[in-house]
């Protein structure tokens, strides 16, 4: 079989509709655009999970949140999951990883300096859950950290005069995902001159928040910004909608007042749009980086590349900030492209419904890796090579939040969404459910998911199939491998 070398980009936070190729006039992302080109842009890809470890743990391990482990941010994965690098390791791999894992619990106030692995497969660990030094020290485990202590660097990011919401980020050279880049030219590079088959994961903090973009990249904006839209909000559609969003509009996480919608006003709603699309124009620049290296040492054509994000953030859309137990688009819809010249025919979009835990299945078949019995995604190789229709996948994809988020504790949250590509169903569950129920959206109806259809008589046909389909999938997240007991 051919060489096959993998590059697997996960960026932190980022909407599907963040690039040019994705339908984006304002954002300057000519290197993804390109990689799109040449490759395959999946305009239907659904994240597992509205937050970091639940969907983090489902895409490494192809297995939904509720079965791997970490249903909620700071929980840690259970310790015999297989992860995609350890299959690859095992194989003769040599995996690497700049930046995020998050599968399992790290804080400094439980001891805890470095997030505890499991036998993940990556061989070289180049560590930092994110950017900021906690409580103004710098974490002795967090690579970054130690990059910029080497260089006599401090990370800081001041807030700006005319928005509290954005801050000036450090400089590009020594900015975290420029670091990352860094890391894995180097890894590529070793692994190039040792003449190993390789894996890396970069995984950027950005765009996640704080929103805080190098003075150069956020300038480009500034001329404009007046004509930048302003979120998708309508005053009053919460009304209709969970307690979880009602709450989370006056203030995100649960928390009043952090990043609260109504104490902003329509300057600060743009400035940040600018600031959260400038660190996606400061990732672009590193995968234009990547690519160049690529070319330049003769590996393009056998490296498959993959870019998505882990979920999405609010940005304002629906009178909320960052991300919470809910399931829009901005939320749960991310970029996906996958590109690998030798293999993949290039130039085309596929309106597949895909899943994110259907990458490590996938990306097992390209290497030629048996599938592992405890997969629960779904391989779409044979979509990526040309040999299945290019727009049939999935006939729904499922999301998760199973009190994902500790903030949101009065009440719990917990509720699941499915959605067949035109009509989304998220149902609330437990208590909650009998007063909040739970939203149904039209996907062709425009202005997009405001409107909440769940107690409509003349949508009662479709939230019935939508309910059954949910049940469906939700029996299907229960796990496929054998329970193993001893005899009696």
């Amino acid at each position: 079989m051919k060489k096959l070398n993998i590059l697997w980009i996960c960026t932190d936070q980022q909407r599907a509709d963040t690039l040019g190729c994705m339908g984006n006039e304002w954002v300057c992302t000519p290197n993804l655009d390109r990689l799109a080109a040449e490759g395959v842009v999946f305009e239907n890809a659904y994240s597992q999970s509205p937050v970091c470890a639940p969907s983090r743990g489902s895409f490494l391990t192809g297995r939904y949140p509720r079965t791997c482990g970490p249903r909620q941010n700071g929980q840690d994965i259970d310790a015999g999951e297989r992860l995609f690098p350890k299959m690859l390791a095992d194989r003769g791999y040599y995996c690497g990883l700049a930046g995020k894992l998050h599968l399992s619990a790290c804080h400094p106030d439980t001891g805890r300096l470095e997030e505890p692995r499991i036998d993940d497969g990556y061989h070289v660990f180049r560590w930092s859950h994110h950017p900021q030094p906690h409580h103004g020290t710098n974490w002795p485990s967090n690579a970054y950290n130690q990059f910029l202590l080497q260089n006599g660097r401090d990370y800081i990011t001041p807030d700006r005069e005319d928005c509290p919401y954005v801050q000036t980020g450090v400089e590009e050279k020594w900015h975290q995902t420029a670091w990352c880049a860094d890391e894995a030219i180097a890894f590529m590079e070793t692994a190039r001159t040792y003449g190993k088959d390789w894996m890396f994961s970069l995984n950027c903090f950005d765009p996640h928040h704080p929103f805080d973009p190098p003075a150069d990249y956020l300038e480009r904006y500034l001329d404009k910004l007046e004509q930048l839209p302003l979120p998708n909000y309508e005053e009053g559609e919460l009304a209709e909608k969970p307690v979880f969003q009602q709450k989370d509009h006056e203030g995100a996480y649960d928390t009043k007042g952090y990043y609260m919608y109504d104490n902003m006003n329509d300057h600060d709603h743009r400035l940040i749009k600018a600031a959260y699309w400038a660190m996606v124009d400061l990732i672009d620049k590193q995968v234009g980086r990547l690519l160049d290296y690529l070319d330049k040492s003769g590996q393009r054509e056998d490296t498959l590349i993959l870019f998505h994000s882990d979920h999405g953030e609010n940005l304002g859309d629906h009178g909320m900030y960052l991300k919470g137990p809910y399931f829009y688009e901005n939320n749960v819809h991310v970029p996906l492209i996958i590109s690998w010249p030798a293999r993949i025919p290039g130039g085309r979009r596929s309106r597949a419904l895909v899943e994110l835990t259907d990458l490590a299945p996938t990306l097992c078949e390209a290497v030629g890796l048996p599938a592992f019995e405890g997969f629960q995604g779904k391989s779409f190789w044979k979509l990526l090579t040309g040999e299945t229709d290019l727009h049939t996948h999935r006939s729904s994809v499922y999301s998760e939040y199973y009190n994902s988020n500790i903030n949101h504790r009065a009440p719990l949250a917990f509720a699941t969404m499915v959605c067949d590509g035109r009509y989304k169903l998220v149902r609330v569950h437990g208590d909650m459910g009998k007063t909040a129920g739970g939203e149904l959206y039209d996907l062709q109806e425009r202005p997009l998911e405001r409107k909440n259809h769940y107690q409509d008589p003349g949508m009662a046909e479709v939230k019935m199939s939508l309910l059954e389909t949910m049940c469906d999938r939700m029996a299907q997240t229960c796990d496929p491998l054998p329970v193993r007991k001893a005899c009696w």
